[in-house]
């Protein structure tokens, strides 16, 4: 596959898939509100669709929505008063008379409708003039933000036009980037920067999927060469977007990933090399049916890994740390992370105990773990592992260091069906058959 190629199946691989069923699930609120509201069952109309799908920046699994419901100004006498709270109740009890069987809860100053493995914050608000929308916030005693989500799709789609349709793929890749290396960036942060960078550039104003790996690389670069900030501008309303975690040591090796995987061009493992980069999504290498059947012949290994992505959605939007208490004969030697940082070599006979470290996912969620074996004498031995498993409720993974080899334990929360945080930790095992 050629650059273009593999770039271009990526996007493919990454364009969401239940567009009809999101686009059900607006309407239904819409019209459920405009019912209460307005006597009517229209389900487009006095609603706005927000955020990452409002700004046509998500990607395939994406578990979050967002949606601005116009409120009929008369009703603006009601509840501008400090009756904030009194509002969000009332839209989630209009929701809830109709749709009974759906969960809907207030939250600071949105409606949360919940559908399994996706959620829809409803943010009923007031339009102003210029085109802006105050909405309730119940917090701190309560106020009336602004927000100005139009003028944030409209700077999206203005420089998306202008870079030749390079902006909302760069979000695209961005968020697999996210997904992959549980970079806990909001999808607003993602696309801030993404506008910030190809604005900084006209490198890429007439390229397309061809010049994609230099972009990345160019992109990860300046992410990694970001100083730290509180926050950034987004772009067209110029709110505060917060940077919840540093992002730059992660961008910076994915920048050197790049530059591996740039060199590699043209070469068998160049696919498996940008995986690194953008996970699962990232096509694989295209083989014929004989080398496949020649290459199945040569495995004499049962591959029994499994993918965690075949099994749920990926949307990270928290944070989730692991760490491993190394151990022998019953006395604690070292944690893991420190072991590797100070180049300590691990041995075999070890025990090795995995727990949680730091999770912020709200309750209720659910954690799984995975065991992977990699090397020689892994397949030698027909011990690959590597599938996904259900924790027994102590948030710990217990295992052993029997022999040598590259190893790697993966720890996932899930909430709604969908992962929102994962974390992994490299096990090197230098000694031991």
């Amino acid at each position: 596959m050629t650059v273009a190629e593999m770039f271009e199946q990526f996007l493919a691989n990454l364009a969401i898939d239940n567009s009809e069923q999101i686009s059900d699930r607006y309407g239904e609120i819409t019209r459920c509100l405009n019912k209460k509201y307005r006597n009517t069952e229209s389900k487009t109309a006095n609603s706005l669709q927000v955020g990452s799908y409002g700004r046509y920046t998500a990607i395939k699994g994406i578990s979050d929505l967002d949606m601005i419901y116009m409120m009929p100004k008369s009703e603006w006498e009601r509840f501008k008063d400090g009756r904030q709270s009194a509002l969000l109740q009332e839209v989630k009890g209009a929701i809830k008379d109709r749709y009974s069987r759906t969960d809907a809860w207030g939250d600071g100053q949105v409606v949360v409708v919940s559908f399994g493995n996706q959620e829809i914050e409803v943010v009923p608000a007031f339009e102003q003039e210029d085109g802006s929308f105050k909405y309730p916030n119940t917090n701190n005693g309560g106020s009336w933000p602004i927000t100005k989500p139009r003028s944030e799709i409209k700077a999206i789609s203005d420089l998306d036009r202008d870079k030749n349709s390079n902006l909302r793929r760069l979000c695209k890749m961005a968020r697999a980037w996210k997904n992959k290396h549980s970079a806990q960036m909001s999808g607003l942060l993602i696309d801030t920067l993404a506008y910030n960078f190809l604005k900084s550039t006209t490198e890429y104003d007439n390229r397309s999927y061809l010049y994609y790996d230099w972009m990345m690389r160019d992109f990860f670069k300046y992410l990694s060469e970001l100083q730290d900030q509180e926050y950034y501008l987004a772009p067209g309303s110029n709110q505060h977007v917060l940077v919840k975690k540093k992002f730059q040591r992660k961008a910076k090796k994915s920048y050197k990933l790049c530059l591996a995987a740039i060199e590699s061009e043209g070469q068998v493992g160049v696919n498996d090399k940008w995986k690194k980069v953008f996970g699962r999504p990232f096509p694989a290498a295209v083989t014929n049916l004989s080398e496949v059947a020649v290459a199945k012949s040569a495995i004499s290994w049962d591959n029994t890994e499994e993918f965690i992505e075949d099994k749920y959605p990926i949307d990270i939007r928290y944070n989730l740390e692991i760490d491993c208490e190394v151990s022998q004969s019953g006395y604690r030697e070292h944690t893991l992370r420190y072991m590797l940082q100070k180049h300590f070599p691990l041995l075999a006979c070890k025990k090795l105990l995995f727990h949680i470290t730091q999770i912020d996912v709200p309750e209720p969620y659910h954690i799984e773990w995975k065991v992977l074996n990699r090397g020689a004498i892994a397949e030698r031995r027909n011990q690959i592992r590597g599938q996904i498993v259900k924790d027994d409720g102590s948030y710990r993974k217990e295992e052993r260091t029997l022999f040598r080899g590259p190893h790697i334990v993966e720890c996932y929360a899930i909430r709604n069906d969908v992962v929102v945080a994962k974390d992994r930790v490299d096990v090197p095992i230098e000694t031991g058959e």
